[in-house]
């Protein structure tokens, strides 16, 4: 009689105690399986929350800085660059400098590589008298900001004036009753009022903006500017002021750079406030995922050992109820002259069938389980949570293991002493 034989028949005679150790082979695999599942499943949602939380904060961040961009014209630029030799205190008292600096200074700047400032903007601003109208104005003229070489370009904060157009603070077209589309004249030269600005409750509502070009003719100015305005960037730290004197003053030696504080502080608080709290969020989301997943590693970590401790001694004992209760027939077969190690093989193997048996049903089980599993594995597919890998692990090590565990019982069945066992039965 072959092994293969007495194995047959062994499955065969003693199905319920093949049936229990397929049973527990079943259970450890299904166990590692959807432990495994659990763990992966709670990985990839936390990978999909935090990426849809990352590009929703960052479509609200975009959708911010276009809001900040519109809301800022109404600040202003807070970086103002003035001529070498400017009395600053001139400056503060009558709101421009009495200096000038060539118009070509903001294109160097364009050029260089600064970092600490954009949307750069060159301005010639005089007080004046608007003989016309027997009115003193503040005449600025600008033309468009001058986009940097290096870098992106960004949206300007303030549109230029085109040629033979005005742009008029509020109190001035109140009281001169002016309307857009009007003709007027200024300095003996025809314009259209482009737009008048709402009340601003500053000296922009005397204010009267044309074209840098004309202003510097009317002026007698060509080519000379006596300001440079320029927005902060983002990326600066809390001594920015000194970081950006020092960084434009390597390209406009002598200039003069003030900062209008408030204004940079709003804009930076608003700017910044939105990021932190998107920030916060993502990694308060990160900190609850990141404690879910040391749950379940925790409970996996003695599920698993635990309950393949249970089934290899679940399988061992069956296989020594099974020894025990066939120890006449085992001692009958070897005074037959079946050797010892064919007797051992066929425990064995049919612990290893059991095992492999064990490990099919446990596969499927666990595939079907995490399939119906639903929110418990996030929606997720068992196709994503499982890999062929981790199924050919399980049945190559679920025969190996239930092997193992019949070990110790089928060895001392196979080593019994035929006579002693035949003589008492």
């Amino acid at each position: 009689m072959n092994v293969f034989t007495l194995i047959r028949k062994e499955i065969g005679h003693r199905k319920l105690n093949f049936a229990l150790s397929i049973l527990a082979a079943a259970v450890a695999a299904a166990t590692f399986l959807v432990s495994i599942s659990l763990l992966r499943s709670t990985d990839l949602e936390t990978s999909r929350l935090i990426n849809e939380k990352v590009a929703e904060t960052e479509a609200e961040m975009a959708k911010l800085e276009d809001e900040l961009r519109v809301s800022m014209k109404g600040l202003g630029f807070n970086i103002h660059i003035f001529p070498e030799g400017q009395d600053l205190s001139e400056v503060y008292e009558q709101g421009y400098a009495s200096k000038t600096m060539p118009e070509e200074y903001v294109t160097r700047l364009a050029q260089s590589e600064i970092v600490t400032v954009n949307h750069l903007l060159p301005t010639l601003t005089q007080v004046t008298d608007w003989p016309e109208y027997k009115r003193k104005i503040v005449l600025i003229g600008i033309r468009g900001e001058v986009p940097k070489l290096h870098g992106s370009n960004k949206k300007p904060l303030l549109d230029p004036v085109p040629e033979g157009e005005l742009i008029v603070g509020y109190e001035l077209q109140n009281s001169l009753e002016l309307e857009v589309g009007d003709q007027v004249t200024l300095k003996g030269r025809e314009f259209k009022i482009r737009e008048c600005y709402g009340e601003r409750g500053s000296k922009d509502d005397i204010t009267v903006w044309m074209s840098l070009k004309q202003t510097q003719e009317i002026f007698d100015k060509e080519g000379q500017i006596n300001s440079i305005l320029a927005l902060e960037c983002n990326c600066a730290t809390i001594d920015r002021l000194s970081e950006i004197r020092a960084e434009l003053g390597e390209i406009l030696p002598g200039t003069k750079i003030i900062e209008q504080e408030s204004k940079a502080l709003a804009r930076a608080e608003a700017r910044k406030s939105g990021q932190t709290t998107a920030r916060q969020q993502i990694e308060s989301m990160k900190e609850s995922r990141s404690r879910l997943k040391e749950k379940r590693e925790a409970l996996a970590s003695i599920l698993i050992p635990l309950i393949g401790i249970f089934c290899m001694a679940g399988i061992g004992l069956l296989v020594f109820l099974n020894a025990k209760e066939r120890v006449y027939e085992v001692g009958l077969l070897l005074a037959l002259g079946v050797n010892s190690f064919k007797i051992l093989t066929a425990f064995l193997l049919k612990a290893a069938v059991g095992g492999w048996v064990g490990g099919m049903i446990g596969i499927g089980a666990s595939l079907l389980f995490i399939e119906k599993g639903g929110s418990l594995f996030a929606g997720y597919p068992a196709n994503e949570l499982t890999s062929a890998v981790e199924l050919g692990l399980v049945l190559v090590c679920m025969p190996l293991f239930a092997a193992i565990a019949s070990w110790i019982p089928a060895f001392a069945a196979a080593q019994c002493d035929p006579a002693e066992v035949l003589r008492n039965e």
